[in-house]
């Protein structure tokens, strides 16, 4: 009789039932040979199931562990490669925390010494000046005195050379830079806190050392040294292009692009559509704390048959974005200055410019080491809006005012590039918001000129203590030369600019002021005990430096002082034909305190 496949399975579910007394179905039947054999068998096997379900169970929890820590590090973010333009997957761990964790434990030895070890602090660049070495360190380096660390050099086949550093300056915008004395010839240098390797320095006269994204036209904007353009005209633009890369110097792993402007050290060239998706993807994986260890970096290449890419150390860095439905900018007035060592000039400058009207300034910071820093520190922000930018670059003045009014433009209505030692002033009645007011809605002026009166010492041999607007009344009769009051939108796409004017763009121009309405006092030539710093170099990169045996008759120097730094015996009574005293008398009624008669200086 044929059964079918249920009455099998019916069969076999009996089968078992019945024999259940006997030891049960499957492994508990069979014969008791049989179940002894596989009871001692069963015996034998315990020991390695528990071992093996102990390696499970420690597999298992790792993997939870690890999991709870990817939870904790955050999200996974996704970073191009610009090497190969591929994107890489990276942990958004906030590095910036490990960071300062060991940066607290650094810092907690910072007193142990010149050897002390900081992991925090890394070196990103480094560029070779005639006399010194600056060093660029990784954002986020916590960096104790200067005097409590040293400037290591490292020849080949030699015993390494120790040196303390010159300057040591920290901002807290990340910006993070080290003053070396210059390092003897084909020598790399590292620090005495650092565990980054020796690094070759490059050398500041061939270098691209910064640029910034301009959003609004997909632009990126390149400052550079070597190229040697003529000054205040347009160079050729298709001689040229742009290079973006991680590493320069393997040409299949770069991007290229065409420049659109080229003069004096700026060039101006498009920016790729790959650059910019991986300049906004940088943007967010910073926001959480992630750095590149290799940045992106962006040089100038010279085209021809001996194709050549000046060395860089720029890393693109966004403009403020574009916002074009404001109406109304944040400030009406800012103002751009470049100063080194002038902080016991700087509260009555900014305090006097803030009375007229000067609502936002920029002072771009170049190698101070005098009290600066302890100078800002005093003025109050909620009425002082200042910012300081560090700009180590040596003779490039007119660089740093073209790279100020950039990242003044999308806030300031109009910018005033002036001195430490310049004081706008306005001997009628008119004063600067209604000056302002007149030329605002007249979009084709770009640009206020006004005379410069320079101020002799007015027979003092000491520093005034009352400040430079109340010590110095005697100046030269005519007018030196023009400072100009800009505005940013109008600027040429260029960016020449030469003694503090811009060239504009097409179509608008600029108007002078009558100096019975606005001008400025230049107090250039104070006592010899500050005129005399002045020799130790000039910012503005095309006029020669006060020693050398150049240009000698120019206007920017003194006349009949010569290229040696040593006091005429009339110096006091240099420079003295109209005794001025309109400033002096303004600040005296606006400033003076009717109890002390003391000024807020």
């Amino acid at each position: 009789m044929v059964m079918s496949a249920k009455e099998r399975k019916l069969s076999r579910l009996g089968s078992c039932k019945g024999s259940a007394v006997a030891g049960g179905c499957g492994g508990g039947g069979g014969s008791p040979a049989a179940r002894g054999h596989r009871s001692a068998a069963a015996s034998a096997a315990g020991p390695q199931r528990r071992l093996f379900a102990a390696l499970f169970a420690f597999l298992c929890a790792g993997v939870v562990v690890i999991g709870g820590v990817h939870v904790i590090g955050g999200v996974d973010v996704l970073v191009p490669d610009a090497a190969s333009f591929r994107p890489v997957l990276r942990t958004a761990w906030p590095s910036g925390t490990l960071n300062a964790i060991s940066s607290d434990a650094g810092a907690q030895q910072a007193g142990g010494g010149a050897d002390t070890v900081l992991p925090s602090v890394q070196i990103r660049h480094a560029v070779g000046f005639p006399d010194r070495v600056l060093l660029i360190l990784k954002d986020g380096s916590s960096l104790p005195a200067p005097e409590r660390f040293e400037c290591l050099y490292s020849p080949a086949n030699s015993s390494e050379l120790r040196y303390r550093a010159l300057l040591a300056v920290s901002l807290p915008d990340g910006s993070r830079l080290v003053h070396c004395p210059a390092e003897p010839s084909g020598m790399d240098i590292s620090l005495s806190l650092s565990l980054s390797p020796p690094v070759a320095p490059l050398q500041w006269d061939r270098l691209v050392y910064t640029a910034l994204v301009d959003t609004r036209d997909n632009s990126t904007v390149v400052f550079s040294k070597g190229m040697n353009l003529r000054p205040g005209r347009l160079g050729v633009a298709s001689r040229y292009q742009c290079v973006f890369g991680r590493d320069l110097s393997k040409p299949k792993h770069v991007l290229t692009s065409p420049v659109i402007s080229a003069a004096q050290e700026i060039f101006r060239c498009v920016t790729p559509a790959r650059i910019r998706r991986y300049l906004r993807m940088s943007t967010d994986a910073n926001s959480n704390g992630d750095t590149d260890d290799k940045p992106m970096l962006v040089s100038i290449r010279t085209k021809g048959q001996r194709d050549s890419t000046l060395p860089s150390i720029a890393e693109p860095e966004p403009l403020p974005r574009y916002n074009r439905h404001r109406r109304q900018k944040a400030h009406s007035m800012c103002v751009c200055t470049m100063l080194r060592n002038q902080a016991r000039f700087l509260r009555e400058w900014i305090i006097y410019h803030s009375h007229i009207g000067v609502e936002r300034w920029f002072i771009y910071d170049n190698n101070s080491d005098d009290d600066i820093e302890q100078v800002l520190n005093t003025m109050d922000p909620s009425r002082y809006n200042i910012t300081r930018h560090l700009w180590p670059w040596m003779k490039s003045q007119e660089a740093g005012f073209a790279h100020c009014a950039l990242r003044a433009r999308e806030s300031c209505e109009w910018v005033g590039f002036i001195d430490i030692d310049e004081f706008l002033h306005f001997p009628g009645n008119q004063t600067l918001a209604d000056i302002l007011q007149n030329y605002s809605n007249r979009r084709r002026i770009g640009e206020l000129r006004t005379a410069c009166h320079s101020f002799g010492p007015s027979g003092r041999t000491k520093i005034p203590k009352k400040g430079v607007t109340t010590g110095y009344t005697c100046r030269l009769a005519a007018p030196e030369r023009h400072k100009s009051i800009v505005r940013p939108d109008a600027l040429n796409p260029s960016l020449i600019n030469v003694v503090h004017h811009f060239h504009l763009k097409e179509g608008v121009r600029y108007v002078n002021i009558g100096q019975g309405v606005m001008l400025i006092n230049h107090y250039k030539y104070q006592v010899w005990e500050v005129f005399k710093d002045k020799f130790s170099g000039r910012v503005a990169t095309y006029v020669a430096d006060w020693q050398d045996e150049e240009n000698v008759g120019s206007r920017d120097r003194a006349p009949g002082l010569g290229t040696k730094p040593v006091e005429p015996e009339d110096w006091p009574r240099r420079f003295c034909e109209v005794y001025d005293t309109g400033l002096k008398d303004f600040v005296h009624k606006a400033f003076t305190d009717p109890d002390t008669g003391s000024l807020p200086w």
